[in-house]
């Protein structure tokens, strides 16, 4: 069976639900598969998350991050676009044992990219973070080469901390820290507004 063909029964989500402007962050539903396979097919898009992973996998995942929000109550949330309901990528409070800090994550579909998605929902995911989690410091694993998400990164006023060290199976994955405070997201949060 392919992704696009899998039916299941209407979702069921174990967490909460923020809005922005033009997007929903939810955790993972069942509907988000096909999109999310899609996207973890594209070698470019998964180039700095681990590469491409087979349609079983991705499953694998989705049903993972869905425990994340029932265990801890954090994981990562699926993007939609508000006007279409599409999957447009993931971004997530998270903060998974043996991680080098508590970290607001994303990663785009590439048909999303490009359009403001990435900051409009990291700077909802950090005000969650802050506001309903309580963390005191967020990070943002970010490869070196990975220039789009450093300049998300910058356009939320995290600064580069220098290189972390990921867990295993990951401890090889060259990673930068980048992050900010409770009190630097006070001050950056009001910039990002105007």
């Amino acid at each position: 069976m392919t992704a696009a063909a899998y039916a299941a029964p209407p979702h069921v989500t174990l967490g909460p639900t923020l809005e922005t402007e033009r997007l929903i962050l939810r955790p993972p539903a069942v509907e988000d598969f096909p999109r999310w396979a899609e996207f973890m097919a594209d070698p470019e898009t998964t180039r700095f998350i681990g590469g491409v992973q087979p349609a079983p996998q991705v499953w694998r995942t989705i049903c993972t991050i869905a425990g994340m929000w029932a265990l801890s109550g954090e994981g990562m949330f699926s993007i939609l676009e508000k006007s279409s309901g599409l999957w447009l990528g993931r971004i997530g409070p998270l903060h998974p044992y043996g991680w080098p800090g508590r970290e607001v994550g994303w990663s785009l579909h590439r048909d999303a990219t490009g359009k403001g998605y990435a900051v409009e929902a990291a700077a909802a995911t950090m005000d969650y973070a802050f506001d309903v989690l309580g963390w005191d410091d967020v990070i943002h694993c970010i490869d070196p080469e990975n220039l789009a998400s450093a300049a998300v990164a910058t356009r939320l006023g995290s600064r580069n901390r220098g290189p972390g060290v990921l867990p295993e199976p990951f401890q090889d994955h060259a990673v930068d820290l980048w992050g900010q405070t409770r009190d630097e997201w006070a001050i950056n949060r009001t910039r990002l507004a105007r």
